[in-house]
């Protein structure tokens, strides 16, 4: 700092103010500083800087499977909201989330000095594994459903459910199927909820739901059972993967999409506009879901750890293409 200060004929106090982004230093002088620290190649000692200052500018992520879209997708919003906002990331990738698991991993980038830690606990066991851990680091659960005394920021997947059902019975289906998420996830849950609640509520069957895995192949697999059924007509199914899975298998059944049945899936991933037919989904936004994390987050570390807990939905969005239409 002292270099850059003669460089720039200027006190290193001024040079302190131009690196924390003071507003009381004049245009030129703010130029020339800057343009000292180029010449330089001047970087500030973080680890110093966190000593003095008891912050170290990093917050920890901890998630798991990150080649599932939504999954990987929220942890990109994420890091891009904690990028935007200041700070560095640490991620932490378990291959199960469970309690131990959960621990290791917070008493890890709590060692580490991390400011404050989402999780990001798509799974039941990973909620419950949040509720039962005395956590001294502010933390924030992404779709962590009712995660005890932890903030939780999360889409609200059960109106995903009801606008995808919805939308399959104006349509004027009687009724709509589902093949559904694995049992232990929220967000599965949520959809089932949705789902079911709006058949119940317009007086109209209620099928029992087909389980997949989130996997293509699982798709696959419900699509040749459905494909062998004469009454189905509409199908909801809990995520686009599945759905691309499912388009195939009534591909090579002669099930024609959407004039025998109409298809809609969740998540709008990149590829579903490009699916034969494209594919009706439900878009998740997840770079709002990254933004409010961190932004709940920020809130916990300037109020400490008595900050009241916050729980931020983010509503779904209804994405119209042709895998749906009218009953014939």
């Amino acid at each position: 700092m002292a270099d850059v200060a003669r460089e720039a004929g200027v006190s290193h106090q001024t040079v302190s103010r131009v690196l924390n982004d003071h507003p009381n230093v004049r245009t030129e002088t703010r130029t020339r500083v800057l343009e000292a620290i180029d010449k330089l190649g001047y970087r500030r000692n973080l680890v110093a800087r966190a000593l003095v200052t008891k912050h170290s500018r990093t917050l920890g992520v901890v998630s798991f499977d990150t080649t599932l879209y939504g999954p990987a997708s929220t942890v990109y919003g994420i890091e891009r909201a904690a990028r935007a906002a200041g700070y560095f990331v640490s991620i932490v990738s378990l291959k199960s989330i469970d309690r131990s698991g959960v621990r290791d991993a917070l008493d890890y980038l709590a060692d580490q000095g991390v400011d404050g830690i989402v999780v990001v606990a798509p799974q039941r066991s990973a909620a419950q594994a949040l509720a039962d851990l005395p956590l001294g680091v502010p933390t924030v659960a992404v779709e962590g459903g009712e995660a005890g005394d932890v903030s939780v920021v999360c889409v609200d997947q059960v109106e995903g459910g009801r606008l995808a059902t919805r939308h399959l019975l104006d349509l004027g289906h009687e009724t709509v199927w589902h093949v559904s998420g694995p049992s232990d996830w929220l967000e599965a849950e949520g959809r089932v909820a949705g789902w079911r609640e709006t058949l119940e509520r317009a007086g109209r069957p209620v099928p029992e739901p087909l389980a997949g895995d989130w996997s293509p192949r699982s798709g696959y697999a419900a699509g040749q059972r459905l494909a062998d059924m004469t009454d189905v007509r509409a199908v909801f199914v809990a995520n686009d993967q599945m759905a691309l899975g499912l388009l195939r298998a009534f591909t090579e059944r002669g099930v024609r999409v959407p004039e025998r049945v109409s298809v809609v899936g969740f998540d709008d991933i990149p590829e579903s506009e490009f699916f034969s037919p494209p594919l009706t989904t439900i878009g998740q936004d997840f770079g709002a879901v990254g933004r409010h994390s961190i932004e709940v987050l920020l809130r916990q570390i300037e109020g400490g750890l008595a900050q009241a807990r916050e729980r931020l939905v983010v509503p779904p969005s209804f994405v119209l293409r042709g895998s749906t239409t009218r009953a014939g």
